[in-house]
């Protein structure tokens, strides 16, 4: 006798490829249930401006509000349900996969896709940043352009959201001091006009807490170092896979999808750093979906 199961499929994270995989499977008419640590398309909220994603979708909350949207149309038609919670571990078997949640709950499926991702670097995650008394940084991409006007900001990194941001609140009446390392050169080319950043090329940045703020020591190749003290202090130095335990990890930290267990799936962002685009996620959501799918017709045929 077959276990019973919780779904079809389960998918972890509701954020592009994890709501694009529970659509796929709800067409397929296979039953599956999605389990969101936060909100559906959490990430999404804080991107203020979107310039790659088909659909005329121009900012990231019109997007999270559109997988709701598809979420809701597929709950409706009783195929798809979504649960709330924090899971710890991802585990398959010869007959089944389980998805364990921090509340003590299991639930099984014929297969699942792990969709969760990936989260922003802390300073420990890079070899450029000394900062020992302060574990985590705000993300610049979820910072409000409100909560900065007036104070003295110092940005750490060059990655991509910063252009992102400055894009999504053209008027903020803000400047950030930007200091990057060689690697985020390259991606200063869509910023450097901007009257509104102080760029600074860096090899070490030292970051302490003092009672008017953080101060911030940057060393430069041959020219010594200078000190800055700052209101605030915002992480941009990149991302890595947010894993959930029981996935199999790569030597770059993500997770290869030929090394997963066969009932294990692993989609969009957590699978490499080149599939970090919104849209290119989306459809490789849906592509994960169809594979538990044709595999179960071909034992049932």
């Amino acid at each position: 006798m077959s276990p019973t199961r919780d779904a079809d499929l389960l998918v972890v994270g509701a954020g592009p490829a994890g709501v694009a995989a529970a659509v796929m499977a709800s067409s397929l008419r296979m039953t599956c249930v999605v389990v969101e640590a936060e909100e559906v398309g959490a990430k999404l909220r804080a991107i203020g401006a979107l310039e790659n994603v088909p659909g005329g979708w121009s900012t990231g909350a019109a997007l999270a509000g559109a997988l709701v949207g598809d979420l809701a149309r597929h709950q409706g038609l009783g195929r798809v349900s979504v649960l709330s919670g924090c899971v710890v571990r991802v585990a398959g078997h010869d007959d089944r996969v389980e998805v364990a949640l921090e509340d003590g709950r299991v639930l099984t499926a014929s297969a699942a896709v792990v969709a969760t991702g990936v989260t922003a670097l802390a300073p420990e995650d890079v070899s450029w940043v000394e900062a020992r008394e302060v574990r985590r940084l705000p993300p610049l991409w979820r910072a409000a352009a409100g909560d900065l006007e007036g104070r003295r900001v110092v940005v750490l990194g060059a990655d991509r959201p910063l252009g992102t941001w400055l894009r999504a609140h053209p008027q903020a009446k803000v400047h950030f001091d930007v200091l990057f390392p060689e690697a985020d050169r390259y991606k200063t080319d869509e910023v450097a006009d901007d009257p509104r950043l102080g760029l600074d090329l860096v090899e070490r940045v030292t970051v302490t807490p003092v009672p008017e703020g953080f101060s911030i020591t940057a060393r430069r190749r041959g020219s010594g170092a200078h000190t800055l003290v700052a209101d605030a202090v915002l992480g941009n130095m990149g991302s890595k896979p947010a894993v959930v335990p029981g996935l199999v990890v790569g030597a770059d930290g993500y997770c290869p999808p030929d090394e997963q267990h066969p009932r294990v799936l692993v989609a969009g962002d957590l699978k490499g750093a080149r599939m970090q685009r919104i849209a290119v996620a989306m459809g490789d959501g849906a592509r994960a979906a169809l594979e538990p799918y044709y595999r179960a017709q071909a034992v049932l045929g």
